[in-house]
């Protein structure tokens, strides 16, 4: 079983896989200030002790994210600092939602089936992400900014069929860990293997990029994505949710 520090890491690894260009640091809080469809990059992220009183936190939190006209959200994990954050958010009227699981696996390259999943150009690849999604262009645009702003490497990758995208997804690669984002299939060819076939891809393409141990979020209640996770060998070890108000 993978020990607190271990898991701290995982955590780590997603924080800087989605890193903003717009998040600041206050009182142990990292406040993240990005628009768009990805509720990590636009959160309070309690990583740190705090010395101020939570009331004056929240406070200050409402007005700087009313400042830049986005929900204030916060991302609740089992290092939330103080251990009583989740508690006394509810207390204080923030209601739960999204309960996300973060599942990890080790790689085996021997395992991993031939896939048709081919790399593509990331603007190209965002706008391909965003018409699976139905995202509006501003979301489409901060997904861009967030990726081409990231110090770390990356591959992005397509399945395509009958002359469009069908599936897309992204791993991005730090210190041996893969991690996998953005993977999205088109609602018209569900149940038709090509999820698998992406993800087999993409963990192809993490281990030639010398990652030897993947991670993914996966929204707890998608029964479906985690069996097919689970095939692929990947197994829950923690959870995280958010607490806020209807965007």
């Amino acid at each position: 079983m993978a020990s607190t520090a271990d898991l701290r890491r995982i955590e780590e690894l997603g924080l800087n896989s989605s890193a903003p260009p717009a998040q600041l640091l206050y009182d142990g809080w990292l406040l993240r200030l990005l628009p768009g469809q990805a509720k990590r990059a636009r959160s309070v992220n309690a990583v740190y002790p705090s010395t101020l009183p939570l009331a004056e936190k929240v406070a200050y939190c409402e007005r700087l994210y009313r400042s830049h006209r986005l929900p204030l959200v916060f991302r609740i994990t089992p290092f939330s600092e103080p251990s009583t954050l989740d508690a006394e958010l509810e207390w204080m009227g923030y209601p739960q939602f999204d309960r996300t699981a973060v599942e990890v696996t080790s790689i085996d390259p021997t395992k991993l089936l031939p896939s048709p999943a081919q790399a593509m150009p990331l603007a190209a690849w965002v706008e391909a992400v965003g018409a699976l999604r139905g995202s509006p262009p501003n979301h489409r645009a901060s997904h861009l900014e967030r990726l081409r702003g990231s110090p770390l490497r990356h591959r992005a990758l397509v399945i395509r069929h009958g002359g469009g995208v069908v599936a897309t997804g992204l791993t991005i690669v730090e210190d041996g860990w893969a991690g996998l984002f953005d993977i999205v299939t088109d609602n018209a060819v569900r149940r038709q293997g090509y999820g698998q076939q992406l993800v087999h891809g993409l963990l192809k393409a993490a281990w030639d990029m010398g990652a030897r141990q993947a991670y993914l979020q996966v929204t707890a209640d998608n029964t479906a994505a985690r069996t097919l996770y689970a095939r692929l060998g990947f197994q829950q070890r923690y959870q995280y949710w958010y607490r806020g108000h209807s965007d």
